[in-house]
């Protein structure tokens, strides 16, 4: 069965196989990776002008997938060398134009920039065009098109430019980290920095959890993933590779769902924090609505920190669909409870590096969160687990006006809506991924079909209620 839904993704996959593999085995750093070899053994097929460039990009593969440049804390990057393929982005006249004598175009453009040849067809300027669109408007042919490249489509909070030699640059200061760009780019020129070295090393260095343990948290949106698996397989896989527990995010978004309802109805108006690439774009692009983010940790962290309580001197791996979650790990309020992210592509990597097949093992089953703390790995679970909140305390006599956006330009709007007090809605849910955690960079796979299976994943729930499942942690915690 297929495990991704890209060839770019199955390239990715493999170079982080074979890194992991020499990881495992004590053979890096780079130079002990024979790098053809990673694609096909005795082999370098090439989608580039030649095969020497083919190596070169791969080997920049290799080194971001073993950690990249230490000193940039950023984790999407591109790969320079790759990205060459697109065309250029910018207005530009297609065979549809007719040579018309109306020459609206022209007439719209007040730079100047129409030009027109000997049969009256018409050509863009593109030394006085400034992208203004009008002449694309007013053609009636529809001739004038905006070509964009796939990342800029993607990223939504327009933090990807041209570069003079044609290749993509980030500008930091406005990327999220949301990943958007590194699944749709079609060559792969985009990527994640990966951080499954020292996730490897952590469990090498517990000595089989005698000298520390090393804990999974998953992600609920995993139930999604794995297709050709079920969950309690991927969770014996993961104690195969030496963990010594996996316990569920979700118990973390019971307790988020138990505080931030409280704190929603002390305030009276409330954005989720659940997100951290919703929490970074509110930070970056709406400033002064940050006092409105709740204060709570995100279910990763929440939980994070009880583990790390109990065992002071443990290691935490975060596993989910997300790359901002690798930025969110650096943070100073989660760093202590944190060690480590990696994203589902990552994980199944790990296990193929240690010849792990999953569908052969006994089902463990994960700890027990709630209905609703499982079904924060979709758009509009949040919402539905505040609600439930509110009412288990309670507070039913409120029924608070919820604003569910279900991606960045949905956050967009309610944000600008409410930076004019002309939003109708007493808590915002953000989610930066279409479809919520299910639509994150990091998964396998992308579809209706995962919210279905997170659904269904979380109607099996054992603990119905928020309440059973907080009673349940707390009291194990005891």
């Amino acid at each position: 069965m297929r495990k991704f839904d890209t060839k770019v993704q199955h390239l990715k996959y493999k170079v982080l196989r074979e890194v992991s593999r020499q990881a495992w085995e004590g053979k890096l750093p780079l130079g002990a990776i024979d790098i053809p070899k990673i694609i096909v053994p005795g082999k370098v097929p090439t989608m580039r002008c030649c095969v020497y460039k083919e190596r070169a990009i791969l080997a920049e593969r290799v080194k971001i997938a073993m950690g990249g440049d230490k000193n940039n804390p950023n984790v999407i990057q591109v790969i320079d060398i790759a990205c060459d393929e697109c065309p250029a982005a910018g207005y530009e006249v297609t065979d549809s134009c007719r040579g018309c004598l109306a020459h609206r175009c022209e007439d719209a453009c007040k730079k100047g920039a129409i030009l027109f040849d000997h049969n009256h067809v018409a050509h863009i300027d593109k030394s006085k065009c400034v992208e203004c669109g009008m002449c694309a408007k007013v053609c009636p042919y529809f001739a004038i098109i905006n070509r964009k490249r796939p990342c800029q489509i993607a990223c939504k909070v327009k933090a990807i430019a041209i570069k003079s030699d044609n290749s993509a640059e980030i500008d930091y200061n406005k990327c999220i980290a949301c990943g958007a760009c590194v699944y749709q780019c079609p060559f792969g020129a985009i990527t994640d920095k990966s951080f499954i070295v020292d996730v490897i090393e952590m469990i090498k260095g517990s000595n089989d959890n005698k000298n520390y343990k090393v804990f999974a948290v998953i992600a609920p949106s995993v139930a999604s993933q794995f297709s050709y698996a079920r969950t309690g397989q991927v969770v014996a896989g993961l104690k195969k590779l030496g963990f010594y527990s996996v316990v569920e995010a979700a118990l973390g978004a019971d307790i988020v769902a138990e505080n931030e309802s409280k704190e929603l109805a002390g305030k009276g108006f409330l954005t989720s924090s659940c997100c951290t690439a919703f929490v970074d774009y509110v930070e970056k692009y709406f400033p002064a609505l940050r006092q409105y983010v709740s204060h709570n940790l995100s279910p990763m962290a929440t939980i994070s920190k009880l583990i790390k309580e109990k065992y002071p001197s443990c290691k935490v791996v975060f596993i989910g669909p997300c790359t901002a979650k690798k930025m969110e790990v650096q943070k100073e309020s989660v760093r202590p409870y944190v060690d480590a992210a990696i994203t589902f592509e990552e994980l199944q990597a790990l296990l193929d590096s240690r010849d792990i097949d999953v569908t052969f093992l006994e089902e463990e089953k994960l700890e027990g969160a709630s209905y609703f703390g499982r079904i924060f790995a979709r758009s509009g679970g949040v919402s539905d687990a505040i609600a439930e909140g509110l009412k288990e305390n309670w507070m039913s006599e409120w029924s608070p006006k919820i604003c569910t956006c279900d991606g960045i330009e949905e956050c967009r709007v309610a944000l600008m809506k409410k930076s004019k007090n002309n939003l109708d809605a007493d808590f915002i849910e953000g989610m930066a991924c279409v479809g919520g955690c299910i639509g994150g960079a990091g998964c396998l796979t992308h579809g209706e079909k995962n919210k279905m299976e997170v659904e269904k994943y979380a109607k099996a729930a054992t603990q119905k209620t928020i309440s059973e499942s907080l009673s349940a942690i707390f009291d194990k915690k005891e």
